[in-house]
């Protein structure tokens, strides 16, 4: 088996507080220990309580605690792979419980297969106690039980080759607020340039979906009139190869947003989520026309904002 040593784990972190000391400690409770954690933290001002706890661990050298004062995840993310010293860096949520083996099974994922992108297996709070053997029949789903070649991966546990994701340009930083669909344009990019994407059930999670924090802080997106939630999916669809499916899916998108059942008893909220949708049209577009903000271009422009 590989020493944990050769990963970094790295959390970006938006306004969470106990889930998020709860996350870390369990990391540090992991036997081997992990050789670094990294704490990408964007939140204005924790709670006293998670601030003492936070702080007394990065004194101790036990975590680095990087502070961004603008919140967006491949900023973070970015400023992670940037700041990881292991040869593979592992990206988790804050608010999950690993399995044992998480931090060792993406690395023997990474020796075994040559993959360069690990996905792991995520267990959501509604699927603790399905048939994942059963389901695993159907199809591929991210709580399966079978191991295999995708074409795609969560951003909440994954791995990744340092040097291979930085001279890719590390993570499009145009996928603002909620950032929706940024993990789609990476793997897109990923799968073009020749390298695969290999999905580790060993490498497992359970993902708490704390209730506040995180992209939650930007609301539903079934009850706001904002873009925050659209942009991403028109920035992709932009970016993404195949233009004939992008371009349907593309002038489809806003009438798909309205065919929900929330829509359907709730017939009042349909012009604030049009009105998102076109909002995030327009943004995508002026995103899509600056051209991709990659790692490359951040590290020598700095932050995008």
């Amino acid at each position: 088996m590989s020493s944990v040593y050769d990963v970094s784990v790295v959390i970006p972190t938006y306004r969470r507080e106990r889930v998020l000391v709860d996350t870390v400690r369990a990391l540090l409770q992991l036997s081997p220990p992990v050789g670094e954690i990294l704490l990408v933290d964007q939140t204005e001002r924790h709670e006293s309580a998670t601030q003492q706890v936070l702080q007394t661990w990065a004194d101790a050298g036990r975590i680095g605690w990087l502070r961004l004062a603008t919140p967006s995840i491949p900023v973070a993310m970015n400023r992670g792979l940037l700041a990881a010293r292991g040869e593979f860096v592992l990206f988790l949520d804050d608010d999950i419980i690993p399995e044992p083996e998480l931090v060792s099974a993406h690395i023997d994922a990474h020796r075994q297969t040559h993959a360069g992108l690990v996905a792991g297996r995520i267990i959501q709070t509604w699927e603790e106690d399905l048939d994942f053997a059963a389901r695993d029949e159907l199809g591929f789903h991210f709580a399966g039980l079978r191991a295999r070649w995708i074409d795609e991966f969560m951003g909440g546990n994954f791995s990744v080759r340092r040097d291979t994701a930085i001279a890719l340009g590390g993570f499009d930083e145009n996928f603002v607020r909620v950032a929706y669909r940024f993990e789609a344009e990476f793997a897109d990019r990923w799968l073009q340039t020749g390298h695969r994407i290999y999905f580790a059930p060993r490498a497992c999670i359970h993902h708490l979906k704390a209730i506040s924090g995180g992209t939650r802080t930007f609301g539903d997106h079934l009850k706001t009139a904002k873009p925050d939630h659209a942009v991403g999916e028109y920035y992709f669809l932009l970016r993404a190869k195949g233009a004939k499916q992008r371009f349907r899916r593309f002038l489809t998108r806003p009438l798909q947003a309205l065919a929900t059942r929330h829509h359907l008893r709730r017939p009042w909220w349909i012009p604030a989520t049009l009105g998102a949708e076109l909002l995030g049209i327009v943004w995508a577009i002026g995103l899509y026309l600056r051209g991709p903000r990659l790692l490359r271009q951040s590290v020598v422009e700095g932050p995008s904002t």
